[in-house]
């Protein structure tokens, strides 16, 4: 059964959690997205849990910044992007990607079949980074994330291949800003987003931001199709 309602995000602790349980049904995960909301499993051993920390991270395309090193790379890469065309390959690797200080994964078998089912209604996406490797086209990189309306989140990445997975986020904030998307949703600024520009906004900010994304609407976003 769908989650009807969730706690006031004001009552999340510390860290960030707000509730415990529930399920991940395709009503649920609107519900929870539209109000600041994303669920983060704590291990397979525990019962679901709902996030909305205070301050939020996020990406904005005029903070966004690339190095030295990675522009040199971006102009001499034989890798390309698509979109959407293999979500559930892009979501298993990032279930098993090896993590520092990171033992087991967060993207549990519910996790992973609940965003395949929010992709196929059009609601989640994948950024898939492909290289030529003995001539087979290999995806060697990647990322997935939420789209609704003009909100978009980035939820996890992984890479086979160096720059992979940095290649795609470019790539997909490169597509958000010609189609007038102007910042990505990465929940929490880790070393890596930190490094690309990434920043914290107050939680009672972040929830004006999804409203002006048109969040509410719950309709799939078309920018892929552009």
């Amino acid at each position: 059964m769908s989650i009807l309602k969730f706690p006031p995000v004001e009552s999340a602790d510390e860290s960030g959690l707000l509730a415990i349980g529930g399920d991940l049904e395709i009503d649920s995960l609107l519900l929870a997205y539209e109000n600041g909301i994303f669920p983060w499993p704590i291990s397979d051993e525990y019962p679901l849990a709902w996030f909305s920390p205070n301050p939020r991270g996020v990406l904005k395309y005029s903070d966004f910044h690339c190095s030295k090193s990675f522009k040199k790379f971006i102009k001499n890469t034989s890798y390309w992007v698509e979109y959407n065309q293999n979500f559930s390959q892009v979501i298993q690797n990032c279930a098993t990607a090896k993590r520092k200080d990171q033992d087991d994964t967060w993207i549990t078998d519910e996790i992973i079949q609940s965003y395949i089912d929010f992709n196929s209604c059009g609601l989640a996406y994948s950024v898939e980074t492909y290289d030529m490797i003995d001539n087979q086209k290999t995806l060697v990189g990647g990322l997935y994330g939420v789209c609704i309306g003009n909100f978009f989140s980035g939820e996890s990445m992984f890479y086979t291949q160096d720059n992979a997975s940095k290649f795609a986020l470019y790539s997909l904030m490169n597509k958000l800003h010609e189609n007038g998307i102007e910042w990505l949703d990465t929940q929490m600024v880790t070393p890596i987003i930190k490094d690309l520009g990434g920043s914290e906004v107050r939680r009672s900010d972040f929830l004006k931001m999804i409203k002006q994304a048109d969040i509410h609407s719950r309709r799939p976003s078309k920018i892929f199709n552009t």
